[in-house]
């Protein structure tokens, strides 16, 4: 019989209890101890499993979990043997040492918080933690030693998504403060001075800057005295408070914030074993993490833990047999699968394989799981040439980009490229081809072949050119019919009210010297035909005959006609917006854009041509004969 599944669950524990849909995945546990790095980012799009890998470090090492190998029987990490004369961490771990402020070794004594040294103390049998725990009957097996021996803070910041940095601020306080309640029995172990204690009391949601800052070192540092072991850091989602900056306008002292945090957790934390980070994008080093220079960064281009998010297709394929549902795998395929982390290609959404195994049906599902704001924003923002580039990830070509991987949010409207690095690091697209050479001056260039990831990406991104129209205007079909039947009246109508409602002066201009508005109307209208694309090859500014037209509808079937769009802004010789119409159809035809069409077998009386002509807010549209 089939696993239940649920939908949603993200603790491992809870999975693990009541047998739900799971996919092994311990082998990160075992790649990533092994690495041996001490700061570990890791991005991945959202719903790729990273809450539930972070639960799952967390049931593993934590000493709240001493003894429950259950939760890991039958799994890859529980049966991992030793080989002759391997260490089960692979490094010298703080077990046998205590750590000083300064660094040195302390075997004698315990160090405060303000670095007075406290008296010689017994480690009380209640913390004495056991190398093998309830589950380690045999010694040879390395990682049931130890599972279940370090003092671990998981927190997340999922949930922080304020806009005023007010309450994003007092969330984040409010998150470690319910890391110092869970670990309140410190106040009565005998190991925290009164000055320490008092300290305790002022991690609250309302603490200062100053109490914050080092609140999750010092919880480090109780930690350790009581235990006699370093801490284990697991921290979720760690950009999300730094996106909603971005977006709610308190960008600058979100980072200040957050890059003292980051510097006094993972960096001038003595009482740290090792730190895990995970979020959707890499933010920038400067942003955030210029004083990390500990970090191991791994990112979907990385060759590390490839397979360790999402699911591999062997990985699909089974499940889809589990549960009787193989016969659509092809199906599953062209709608899932597409994302590509380091070398491993074919690796699917696990979102979205999860509730097409529950419901037996295809859907978007990972599509809907948030507003993709950003994103959209960027685009709808952006101007003529990402426009151009994002119809053509439509219409299913590829693009080639020069990436950085670190995201600069406040430079996201202004520097060249970064929306599309924004769009990997989410997996919205897909790295197909990756090439690094050095110019013909010297250069070095990384270029990348992008391409949109899936037919549900791909259908997301429909759905949301449509939205932003559907919020103009209630007629957006309409215009779309009115195109398709050649209806100019219907056209003008839509086209002078969504100009009137919509377009700023700053967009529009006055002239076509003026900011290059054709651009904006262009890219405007490029928006509008995503609508047809399941009818028509939409193209723009390609070659043809003797110039390169504005847009082309190359019907998909012999029973529409082929159209041909020119953009004009009035010209100051020009009187009428009558005369710039008769313009723009004049140069359709002496420069032969339809070429291209009659070569492939449409009949000219099948190609419908129109001008677009504006000045300012002013629109006309205007249609004529090919001859």
């Amino acid at each position: 019989m089939a696993r239940r599944i649920g939908i949603g669950n993200q603790d491992f524990e809870k999975i693990r209890i009541n047998n739900y849909f799971y996919i092994d995945k311990t082998k990160f546990i075992r790649e990533w101890w092994e690495s041996g790095d001490e700061v570990t980012l890791i991005t991945r799009p959202r719903r790729f499993g990273k809450t539930l890998n972070m639960s799952m470090l967390e049931k593993f090492f934590s000493i709240q979990y001493a003894g429950r190998g259950d939760l890991f029987e039958g799994l890859s990490i529980w049966k991992e043997k030793f080989s002759d004369g391997e260490l089960s961490s692979g490094k010298e771990t703080s077990s046998d040492k205590e750590m000083s402020l300064n660094g040195e070794t302390s075997p004698d004594k315990e160090m405060s918080l303000n670095g007075e040294t406290s008296p010689d103390k017994e480690m009380s049998p209640k913390r004495e933690i056991s190398p093998d725990g309830k589950m380690s009957p045999d010694g040879n097996y390395k990682y049931k030693k130890i599972q279940g021996t370090y003092p671990v803070l998981f927190i997340s910041f999922a949930g922080i998504k304020e806009t005023s940095f007010v309450y994003a601020h007092e969330n984040i306080c409010r998150m470690i403060e319910e890391q110092y309640n869970k670990h309140d029995y410190l106040l009565d172990s005998g190991y925290l001075n009164d000055k320490e204690k008092d300290y305790y009391q002022k991690v609250r949601a309302e603490m200062s800057d100053s109490v914050a800052s080092v609140a999750l070192r010092n919880l480090s540092d109780f930690l350790f005295r009581y235990y006699g072991k370093k801490v284990i850091i697991l921290l979720d989602e760690y950009d999300t408070p730094m996106q909603e900056a971005f977006v709610g306008g308190y960008w600058k002292e979100m980072t200040a914030f957050i890059r003292s945090l980051f510097n006094f957790t993972f960096k001038t934390n003595p009482y740290l074993e090792r730190a895990v980070m995970t979020g959707i994008t890499r933010v920038s080093k400067e942003s955030i993490f210029s004083d990390l220079n500990n970090l191991k960064v791994v990112s979907a281009t990385s060759e590390k833990y490839t397979d360790c998010f999402g699911f591999t297709e062997e990985e699909v394929f089974a499940a889809l047999k589990e549960y009787g549902l193989f016969e659509r795998a092809q199906q599953v395929k062209e709608w899932y699968d597409g994302f590509t982390f380091g070398g491993q290609s074919d690796i699917y959404n696990p979102w979205s394989i999860i509730n097409f195994l529950d419901d037996e049906r295809v859907g978007l599902y990972w599509a809907n799981t948030s507003s993709n704001g950003l994103v959209g924003k960027l685009i709808r923002e952006g101007d003529s040439g990402v426009k151009k580039t994002f119809e053509r990830l439509i219409q299913g070509e590829s693009i080639h980009m020069e990436i950085d991987e670190q995201i600069i949010y406040d430079q996201l409207s202004t520097k060249k490229n970064a929306i599309w690095s924004l769009l990997l690091a989410s997996g919205y697209l897909k790295v197909k081809n990756y090439q690094a050479y050095t110019t013909e001056y010297g250069l070095w260039k990384e270029e990348y072949e992008l391409a949109l990831t899936n037919l549900e990406t791909r259908i997301m991104f429909v759905n949301m050119v449509r939205g932003w129209f559907d919020t103009v205007s209630s007629d957006y079909n309409g215009f779309i019919r009115a195109l398709i039947t050649d209806d100019i009246k219907a056209m003008n109508v839509y086209m002078n009210r969504v100009s009137s409602e919509m377009f700023s002066s700053f967009d529009t201009g006055k002239g076509p010297s003026e900011r290059q508005p054709e651009r904006f109307y262009h890219g405007f209208v490029l928006g509008l035909m995503v609508e047809l694309v399941d009818r028509y090859v939409v193209t723009s500014n390609r070659e043809s005959g003797l110039g390169r037209y504005d847009v082309m509808l190359e019907p998909r079937s012999a029973e529409n006609d082929a159209i041909l769009l020119e953009f004009k802004v009035q010209d100051e010789g020009e009187k009428e917006l009558s005369d710039t119409v008769k313009e723009a159809i004049r140069q359709i035809e002496e420069k032969d854009y339809q070429g291209n069409l009659i070569a492939k077998g449409i009949p000219k009386e099948h190609i419908r041509k129109y001008g677009f002509a504006f000045c300012g807010k002013k629109v006309l549209i205007g249609s004529g004969s090919v001859s």
